[in-house]
């Protein structure tokens, strides 16, 4: 009786085991025949070991238990090299590292022609490098960057497109010379600084130098336009002077000769010699003089003193008939920008540059 009971019993947990084995393997192989790819991946899809197909983003249907799928990332990806030496053209040590900017253009080609794409960029990126720099000089390779990511990228290209790779961009980040170049660049640029400070230094003495001339120049130029302008004043009032003499005599006539010839008389008073000999014109203007003499009792019937004349050539050559015009003229020339020369004092002393207008001597313009 308990043989019987305990069979169905046996049978049933047999039965429960096998329907949960069948479940476990139910799951797992609907879980081995659903695979998602990401929207930024592609996946390789290989069955026993065989190369079927792409998958695309989303929920995939996939052989269960005999398949691989092999997921590339389609986005930009950022590779570092690492820092490498190289020998310059000119035989100069340097070392330097880069970045690489890749993307996966074919995830077919990606996954049959190249064993890790990334290693393998990575690596032709290092040779490139050291290629590059080793082609170049040393002053090229730190001041010519850009030259140097554009041959990189150039040289990478060709060998990528076969692996449905695309290189987007190359940047070395750093290029760095050996200790004993770098001692040696900093005093080819300590040399240099020296060598300009020197130059700058003597253009400035030179500037200096040039300066203080100009301005000895314009002085000398303003002090001969003053003493100009003084001799040209001092014969106008020579000239004026003359004239207006000529006209006191002109308008004192034989009163001015009487005069002059009364002072004669009394410098011969005053000298030892006893023998006088007066001109006969002389006398008689004297006589004439006396008789018209305030109080005299012979005034009447005796013709006045007259006014001697200058003819016309005369008076032409000293100018009196043009005496307001030349007053005028005097008073024109005679006004002195005070105010214009105290600027260009100033402009001197500061070493500033003016310019002064020397007019020509109107003798020398004749001549």
């Amino acid at each position: 009786m308990n043989s019987l009971l305990q069979s169905p019993l046996q049978v049933f947990d047999v039965a429960l085991a096998v329907g949960l084995l069948v479940v476990i393997v139910a799951g797992v192989t609907v879980w081995q025949m659903v695979t998602f790819i990401d929207a930024y991946d592609r996946g390789a899809l290989t069955v026993f070991g065989e190369y079927r197909k792409l998958l695309e983003p989303g929920l995939n249907i996939v052989p269960p238990f005999v398949s691989r799928v092999h997921r590339f990332d389609m986005r930009t990806q950022t590779l570092d090299v690492p820092r490498q030496e190289a020998i310059t053209r000119d035989n100069s040590p340097v070392t330097a590292d880069a970045v690489v900017y890749i993307r996966v253009m074919d995830a077919k080609r990606a996954f049959l022609e190249v064993d890790n794409y990334r290693n393998a960029v990575s690596n032709l990126a290092q040779t490139t490098l050291r290629a590059v720099l080793g082609d170049m000089e040393l002053d090229d390779t730190l001041s010519r960057r850009e030259q140097i990511n554009a041959r990189i990228r150039a040289e990478l290209d060709e060998p990528t497109d076969e692996w449905g790779i695309r290189i987007e961009a190359v940047e070395v980040r750093e290029v760095t010379p050996s200790r004993e170049v770098k001692a040696a660049m900093e005093q080819q640029t300590s040399a240099e600084r020296k060598r300009r400070a020197m130059i700058l230094e003597a253009q400035g003495e030179r500037r200096s130098a040039v300066e203080r001339a100009e301005g000895d120049k314009q002085s000398n130029i303003i002090r001969a336009q003053g003493e100009k302008q003084s001799q040209i004043l001092e014969a106008q009032g020579d000239s004026i002077s003359t004239v207006l003499r000529a006209r006191a005599a002109e308008s004192m006539g034989e009163r001015a000769i009487i005069d002059q010839g009364m002072q004669t008389l009394s410098e011969i008073g005053q000298s030892e010699s006893t023998t006088f000999v007066l001109p006969q014109e002389l006398s008689s203007m004297i006589g004439r003089y006396g008789k018209h003499l305030s109080g005299s009792d012979v005034r009447e019937g005796v013709d006045p003193l007259e006014s001697l004349e200058f003819d016309d050539e005369t008076r032409t050559l000293l100018g009196m008939d043009d005496i307001s015009e030349i007053l005028g003229e005097i008073d024109e020339e005679a006004k002195v920008d005070l105010e214009a020369m105290e600027q260009q004092a100033k402009a001197i002393q500061q070493g500033n540059e003016i310019s002064v207008n020397v007019e020509p001597d109107e003798s020398q313009t004749n001549e």
